[in-house]
């Protein structure tokens, strides 16, 4: 009981999974590399610095899966949440922090805690084997050594390149009086996929969209890792040709349209989730800014309504592929002594990081204290999370993934007089559901 639980990684997601087994009577060492070897996003030293935005993103836990999970990690007990708290910045709705305020606010926590040790060095490698238990919560840079030993045990590789994302759409907002269910040539289920067509006009306008859309530049440290020419990103797809697309991602072969006239072009979107309430536009990795994502992608018929449960992305990342290699409880399944925890799950944005660090560290305490912890239940936004790395979401096209409403069970979709509950009164019932279902878990 004496020997000390290991996290290794002082971001977000380590920082949490530390503070987590220290709060539990354990001891724990929390391993940083930083300033002994530094990162191309790190400016200091410090403990939990935010790389990028201040911002952890709307704090209304009432409608806002993001804000739900601040509430939920709140009431158990989180430092990150307790921090961004005591050093808030005006953001209207949204909770922002002071950044060197909350980095040195994380670091001082812990290092007030007697039985956590804050040891300055890289683990190069896997733990050594006299470690019983240890995270890993090293983040999208993860260092070179050890990100080859853990391509190594789990005998993946995806890691360290371009993670090419494809928007994901939630199903409901898709218009099926355009759009229809059916796999081409009617193979597997005959109805795998959702179809959206274009005639040629419209293909043509798309294209021109496309071509004309601001994209996001490569920051200086990723400019080097090459693309893959199975995930390019679709304008570049398109400036090779203006018909690369309709005899790529987008043929129409195979299909028939039961709305109309066969289409000169069709966006296929595939299943993303168990519970199928998220869809994914094949072939359609981008680096187009949002805002233009959101434009573009809104002029497919069938889409002009189109909810987006994350939008495409391309950009160096290092992170395992969760439903394949990790258990319900973090463990690797070919080395169960190791947790994995933060972005390295597949998981994106500060507080989804910090809360898998939240329950790594809760599992590990557990686990060390003989008292097996059943994971939260997949109606709360720690335990939809939870299940979207660890085999809810589909192996084969796993993606890093904010929290969103798509990813937990739909709530009743009509009230007790029969009336259909939609929008903010729809969000509310998840939240209301999830608050409940995470007292009992806590208790």
């Amino acid at each position: 009981m004496n020997r000390p639980l290991h996290v290794i990684g002082g971001g977000l997601a380590g920082c949490e999974a530390a503070w987590q087994i220290a709060r539990a009577g354990l001891p724990v060492v929390l391993h940083e590399m930083r300033p002994h070897r530094t990162t191309p996003a790190h400016a200091t030293s410090h403990l939990a610095e935010l790389v990028c935005s201040n911002s952890f993103r709307s704090d209304d836990s009432a409608h806002n899966a993001v804000g739900l999970l601040h509430e939920e990690m709140r009431r158990a007990g989180s430092l990150i949440l307790a921090t961004a708290d005591a050093h808030r910045v005006p953001a209207g709705g949204a909770l922002a922090v002071d950044r060197d305020g909350f980095a040195q606010g994380v670091e001082t926590a812990l290092a007030a805690l007697p039985n956590l040790t804050i040891e300055r060095e890289e683990i190069a490698g896997l733990p050594p084997s006299d470690w019983e238990q240890t995270i890993i919560a090293t983040g999208p840079l993860t260092s070179p050594p050890l990100a080859e030993a853990l391509r190594t045990i789990t005998g993946e590789d995806s890691l360290a390149f371009f993670d090419a994302i494809a928007p994901i759409v939630h199903r409901d907002s898709i218009d099926f009086d355009k759009a229809w269910f059916q796999s081409r040539y009617d193979k597997g289920e005959g109805s795998d996929y959702i179809n959206c067509p274009l005639t040629r006009d419209q293909y043509e306008a798309f294209i021109d969209a496309l071509l004309g859309a601001e994209t996001v530049p490569f920051r200086d440290w990723e400019r080097d890792t090459p693309y893959f020419e199975g995930c390019l990103p679709i304008e570049v797809m398109a400036a090779r040709g203006r018909q690369t697309l309709a005899f790529g991602p987008m043929k129409p072969v195979g299909l028939t349209n039961p709305h109309g006239p066969k289409p000169h072009a069709v966006i296929q979107l595939r299943q993303d989730n168990a519970l199928a309430t998220l869809f994914n536009m094949v072939g359609f990795q981008t680096k187009l800014r949002h805002g233009a994502q959101i434009e573009v992608f809104r002029t497919i018929p069938g889409l002009e309504q189109a909810e987006f449960a994350r939008l495409g992305g391309l950009h160096r990342n290092t992170f395992v592929n969760g439903p394949k290699v990790l258990d319900e409880r973090l463990r690797l399944r070919a080395a169960p002594h190791i947790r994995l925890a933060g972005q390295i799950t597949g998981c994106e944005g500060y507080v989804e990081s910090a809360a898998l660090g939240l329950l790594a560290g809760r599992f590990a305490a557990r686990e060390r204290l003989e008292r097996p912890l059943v994971p939260p239940p997949l109606t709360t936004a720690l335990g939809a999370l939870l299940g979207h790395v660890t085999g809810l979401a589909e192996a084969e096209t796993y993606q890093p993934m904010n929290i969103n409403f798509g990813l937990f069970p739909p709530p009743p979709e009509r009230d007790e007089n029969g009336r259909k509950i939609k929008g903010r009164d729809r969000k509310a019932l998840y939240s209301a559901r999830a608050l409940t279902d995470l007292q009992a878990w806590l208790d």
